[in-house]
């Protein structure tokens, strides 16, 4: 294997917005668009990576911070998105909330739209109009991100250049990445996790999840890399400035892992396995760092077959340090 053929960086986690591109062999994914195309296309710049060798976006669930930048995204750059069909209607309803049609509706007039920019369209115009073509370089990429007006696009905001359904339990591939969809639970139309595999190595990416069920924790063994939320310090959750709905919308079993829970897991339920650890998706109002840090090495210090793997601390603001395989 060359050096460096699997990587994975963490672009930003955090309730402001998630993204994070995974490399494996000749294929690069975005899992989940939660910032704007101009954010991502330079996060992924200051990691090293080019935004013209994505080949997908993958989505967990249809919550704005996770899907924010992927329509901009994928029509600049030409490249399928990956849903599960009950994340696509979220997302949908969720950018057109006043359009009154049932999905198949919407569906049929997705394909009128597509045959008629078959029709109509001048083939040398529409090449010329294809982003991924009369884009040079990834700097000029982010300077014409939010300037595109296309007219598909101005008559409907969920217009995809390529749209890809998977099932949780069913995998999938991209290229050289197989894809392991699994459920989670959380307060989302049909919210996955994912391991993600290629050139033998495996990554687990769960977060958003208000506890660990069985079938998680049966996925999130064999591991070389694993991403899992640390969303929230008890104490200060409870204390915090949130209303006291939203305090049990996080706490409730469809909400977000405490670093107390995720610390459980990692104490009784994991096997060890990941040389790297990543804490994400912490709360920037209800945890620090810190407090996610101290509670899961109190979790390895008690577990000495854990004491090998690296602890990483995802951030909201600036990319995480790629981890290369």
């Amino acid at each position: 294997m060359l050096k460096d053929m699997v990587r994975f960086t963490v672009l930003a986690s955090g309730s402001k917005g998630n993204s994070t591109v995974v490399t494996g062999g000749r294929t690069s994914i975005l899992v989940d668009a939660g910032l704007s195309c101009r954010e991502l296309f330079r996060r992924m710049r200051l990691a090293g990576e080019n935004p013209e060798n994505l080949n997908g976006i993958l989505i967990t669930h249809e919550h704005a911070d996770h899907v924010n930048g992927v329509a901009v995204t994928a029509r600049k750059l030409g490249i399928p998105v990956y849903f599960t069909e009950a994340t696509h209607r979220g997302w949908m309803r969720w950018l057109t909330p006043r359009k009154q049609m049932s999905y198949a509706e919407w569906m049929e007039r997705m394909r009128r739209q597509a045959n008629e920019r078959m029709l109509d369209s001048d083939p040398a115009e529409e090449e010329s109009a294809d982003p991924a073509e009369t884009t040079s370089d990834a700097p000029e990429i982010a300077e014409t991100c939010g300037e595109q007006k296309p007219p598909s696009r101005k008559e409907d905001p969920t217009w995809l250049p390529a749209l890809e359904f998977f099932r949780p339990g069913e995998a999938f591939s991209i290229g050289d990445l197989t894809i392991h969809p699994f459920t989670t639970p959380h307060d989302a139309a049909d919210p996955v996790g994912f391991v993600l595999e290629a050139e033998g190595i495996r990554m687990g990416y769960a977060t958003d999840l208000g506890y660990m069920p069985p079938n998680v924790k049966e996925q999130l063994k064999k591991l070389d890399l694993l991403l899992l939320e640390a969303n929230h310090d008890l104490e200060m959750l409870r204390d915090g400035p949130y209303p006291w709905a939203v305090k049990q919308r996080v706490l409730s079993r469809v909400g977000h892992l405490s670093n107390d829970a995720t610390a459980d897991f990692l104490l009784k339920d994991y096997d060890g396995g990941a040389a790297h650890i990543i804490l994400a998706h912490l709360s920037e109002n209800n945890n620090l760092p810190e407090l996610a840090k101290l509670a899961v090495e109190r979790a390895l210090c008690h577990h000495p077959s854990l004491l090998g793997n690296r602890l990483l601390i995802a951030s909201q603001q600036e990319p995480l340090e790629t981890v290369s395989f």
